[in-house]
């Protein structure tokens, strides 16, 4: 294996978070030229800007026949997000969170993420799979902008600052002409590396998963998620440096929906995408756990604390750890029962103890 492919492979990640950024900083501004409130495009534009290098990577993959770099991808940027990026997040700052939006949003991810596992069930996922899921992605859209009416002055007052610049020349009105054109060629430019992006890393990918003997599944859970997961793991370590905790969470949140409903639904339209057994068994299972283990921020009040940071980073090192001992050595060792008993059932036991407790003392003050 020559070693440019590991030069192709980080070009193409830089290139993923470079367009993201250039895309989400373009379309955020012009949204705001335009009169869209700084908080819808923060649950908008912004949170799904950030998974723009999952849905470019996923739809190269899903053209080329990759599906197990789909479903790695998707799958284990969900599990990164949660367990990497937002415990890295509470162990910088615990996270209280007061955006309405996201305790309803957690439940749905929960719900989303049990729902994209039965369809996988068979085997793979088809163009109606596909279908239902973007269709999902629009009606969820729907509701966030108009719930986004409702959210809190202190809520609403946190995506101002972060999201209305002080200074921008799409808000001048003697610039606007000169803000809209310098906008539209951020949007075009971020859409290009992205496209160039995904391209380098898709091909990168696939040829270390050939030279190593492994699987695309297993490069796309591992180096191609935590590389497109990059866009969610600034913005979130950022909001959380700021206090911005609002922010931190529901970018979290808001990507993993997207990745599900509109990455793997755009996805399965372009091409129908076959599931691995092994990601069925185990991978499926430790997203669904992911997802359960945000159930705290359900609870009105309630923090993520560092120790729960703690925690979710310890289970991702641990679950890394064993896709690449089952790399290294027997697959056929990571069946349903070891991933229930290594990962899925005490994740889940600790994140609903904890919630209870939670509300049982709130119960009892009030």
């Amino acid at each position: 294996m020559e070693w440019t492919i590991f030069f192709w492979l980080a070009a193409g990640m830089v290139a993923l978070v470079g367009g993201a950024e250039l895309l989400v900083r373009g379309a955020s501004r012009l949204a705001i030229a335009i009169g869209i409130s700084p908080l819808v495009v923060g649950l908008t534009v912004v949170a799904y800007g950030t998974s723009t290098p999952e849905l470019a990577v996923s739809v190269q993959a899903a053209v080329g026949g990759n599906g197990g770099l789909v479903i790695g991808n998707v799958v284990g940027s969900n599990i990164a997000n949660v367990l990497l990026i937002l415990g890295l997040s509470a162990l910088i700052v615990p996270l209280t969170v007061d955006q309405r939006l996201v305790r309803f949003e957690v439940p749905l991810l929960v719900g989303v993420s049990a729902l994209t596992w039965f369809f996988a069930a068979d085997g793979h996922m088809g163009r109606l799979e596909g279908l239902l899921l973007t269709a999902g992605a629009i009606i969820y859209t729907v509701f966030v902008v108009q719930q986004s009416r409702y959210e809190t002055r202190a809520v609403q007052a946190e995506y101002e600052r972060e999201f209305n610049p002080e200074s921008s020349e799409v808000i001048d009105p003697a610039r606007s002409w000169t803000g809209v054109v310098i906008n539209v060629a951020l949007i075009v430019v971020g859409l290009g590396l992205l496209l160039i992006g995904s391209r380098w890393l898709v091909d990168g990918a696939s040829t270390i998963a050939r030279a190593l003997g492994v699987g695309d599944l297993l490069i796309g859970l591992t180096i191609v998620a935590v590389g497109t997961s990059l866009p969610e793991l600034a913005t979130s370590i950022v909001a959380s440096v700021r206090g911005e905790r609002d922010i931190a969470v529901g970018n979290v949140v808001g990507s993993n929906l997207f990745n599900l409903l509109f990455v793997l639904g755009a996805s399965s339209l372009v091409s129908p995408i076959p599931v691995d057994y092994q990601a069925l068994v185990f991978d499926f299972p430790i997203m669904l756990a992911a997802a359960i283990a945000c159930l705290p921020v359900f609870f009105s009040g309630y923090r993520i604390d560092r120790w729960e940071g703690g925690v979710m980073l310890g289970f991702y090192a641990m679950y890394i750890a064993y896709l690449v001992a089952g790399a290294l050595g027997n697959r056929d060792w990571m069946n349903l029962q070891s991933s229930v008993v290594v990962f899925l059932a005490p994740l889940v036991i600790l994140t609903l103890a904890v919630s209870a407790y939670r509300f049982s003392r709130t119960q009892k003050t009030q």
